[in-house]
């Protein structure tokens, strides 16, 4: 059993910047995946970016890509979200994700995650 716990968050303006922090407990395997998806209003839960055990290895979704930063210290188990320039679309509760895997090809999908943290809202607007 993994247990994940989010913190950042809250309400910024356009333009402006938050961070996000995912960490897991309980976690004792070399190789993972942490993901955040995001879910606003009405809308289903989508992919945001990604990063696997793999050094480098990590995925974007193209609405984010370059405005949005993954990083992860596997010492700490924990993932980091920057997230830079934020939009209005942007604004959604944030869900961090993990799974086991070995594959260095980070998954997109929720399906393939069996362990959620319980999110977090962020809200941009002016």
């Amino acid at each position: 059993q993994v247990d994940l716990v989010e913190s950042g968050g809250g309400w910024v303006q356009p333009g402006g910047s938050l961070r996000l922090s995912c960490a897991a407990s309980g976690s004792n395997l070399d190789y993972y995946a942490f993901a955040w998806f995001r879910q606003a209003p009405g809308k289903e839960r989508e992919f945001v970016g990604g990063i696997s055990w793999s050094p480098g290895s990590t995925h974007y979704a193209d609405a984010v890509k370059g405005r949005f930063i993954i990083s992860s210290d596997h010492t700490m188990n924990s993932m980091d979200l920057r997230m830079n320039n934020l939009k209005p679309e942007d604004t959604a509760t944030y869900y961090c994700a993990y799974r086991y895997s070995l594959q260095t090809i980070v998954a997109t999908t929720t399906s393939q995650y069996p362990y959620w943290g319980q999110g977090t809202q962020v809200t941009v607007s002016s």
